[in-house]
C-alpha cells in the first residue's frame, strides 16, 4: 500500500478542498461582477440589460469555474454540471420550486391577504430573473456542489445535509427582517435543495428549484423575496395580514406554510433518492 505523505493527505483532505474551492470561486464571482460592470459601462445598453448580462456573465463563470476546479482537483468527469438528463433536471426543478412558491401564495390569498394591484408589462420581469438566476447558481454551487457534497464523501449524506441546511440558514440571518419562523424555513429549504442534489446527483436540479422559488415569487408575484427589496414584477401585488402567514417584511419565506410545503417537497425527493439507493453512508459504516 501507497504511503502518502503529509502534503498529499493535507491536499486530500475534504476540508483543503473545500477551503480552495470556496476560495477560488468567491474570487471568480467578485472579480467577474467588476469585470462584467466595467465592460457593460462601455456600451449603450439600458440599464436593465446590462445587469441581464452581467448576471449571464458571472453565471457562466461560476459554471465554468467549478467544472475546470475539481476537473484538475479531483482529476475526474464533473457530472454534477453533466449535459445528460439537463433539460429533466431543469424542468423538475423549475415545476418543484414554481409549485411550492405557488401554494405559499395561495395560501395568502386565501386568507385575504394578496391582491393584485396592477400587471406590468413583460419586460418588468428582466431585473428578478437575472438576480434570482445568479443568485441560485452562486448559492448552490457554494453550499450543494462544494461544502454538501465534498463533505458527503466522508460524513454521508444526511449528516452532511443537515449540517450545510443550517448554515444555509445561518447565512441568511443577515438579511433584512428576519424573524425565528424565516429561519426555519430558509433552513427547510435549503434541505430541499440538497435533497434535490441527493436525487438527481446534478447541480442543475436545485438550481432550477432555487431560480424558481425566488423568481416566482419577486418576478411574478410581487413579493418580497428573504427579507430585501421589492424587485420589479409581472404582477404589482398588496400584501398584508398576519406575518406568520404572509411573511411580514421578510416575505412569503418567512409563513409556516411555506416551512411546510419545504419540508413535503424535501420527505419526497429524500424518500425517492432512498428508494434508488441514492444516499451515502458516513465512512465508519461502510
Amino acid at each position: 500500500m501507497e504511503t502518502l505523505t503529509l502534503k498529499q493527505r493535507t491536499f486530500n483532505s475534504p476540508l483543503t478542498k473545500i477551503i480552495l474551492a470556496l476560495l477560488t470561486f468567491m474570487a471568480v464571482v467578485i472579480i467577474g461582477q467588476q469585470i462584467a460592470v466595467k465592460l457593460l459601462s462601455l456600451t449603450s445598453l439600458d440599464k436593465d440589460y446590462r445587469n441581464l448580462l452581467k448576471g449571464l456573465f458571472v453565471s457562466a463563470s461560476c459554471v465554468f469555474t467549478y467544472i475546470l476546479f475539481f476537473k484538475k482537483y479531483d482529476k475526474r468527469a464533473v457530472t454534477e454540471f453533466a449535459s445528460k438528463g439537463l433539460a429533466k433536471n431543469l424542468i423538475i426543478g423549475t415545476s418543484i420550486g414554481f409549485i411550492l412558491q405557488s401554494l405559499t401564495i395561495l395560501v395568502i390569498y386565501l386568507n385575504g391577504s394578496y391582491s393584485v394591484v396592477n400587471i406590468n408589462p413583460i419586460s418588468f420581469i428582466l431585473i428578478p430573473f437575472a438576480l434570482m438566476f445568479t443568485v441560485a447558481i452562486i448559492e448552490e454551487v457554494l453550499v450543494r456542489g462544494i461544502i454538501f457534497r465534498i463533505m458527503e464523501e466522508k460524513l454521508g449524506t444526511y449528516i452532511s445535509l443537515t449540517f450545510s441546511s443550517i448554515l444555509f440558514g445561518a447565512l441568511h440571518l443577515a438579511n433584512p427582517n428576519g424573524t425565528l419562523i424565516s429561519g426555519i424555513c430558509i433552513t427547510t429549504a435549503g434541505f430541499l435543495m440538497g435533497a434535490a442534489f441527493i436525487y438527481s446527483r446534478n447541480l442543475w436540479m436545485p438550481i432550477a428549484l432555487h431560480f424558481a422559488w425566488n423568481f416566482t415569487q419577486s418576478g411574478i408575484y410581487g413579493a418580497i423575496t428573504s427579507g430585501n427589496e421589492k424587485t420589479n414584477s409581472l404582477l404589482e401585488a398588496k400584501i398584508q395580514g398576519a406575518e406568520f402567514i404572509t411573511g411580514g417584511a421578510f416575505g412569503p419565506e418567512g409563513s409556516i406554510q411555506a416551512i411546510v410545503f419545504c419540508a413535503l417537497g424535501t420527505i419526497l425527493l429524500l424518500a425517492l433518492s432512498q428508494r434508488n439507493n441514492k444516499i451515502i453512508k458516513p465512512y465508519w459504516k461502510k
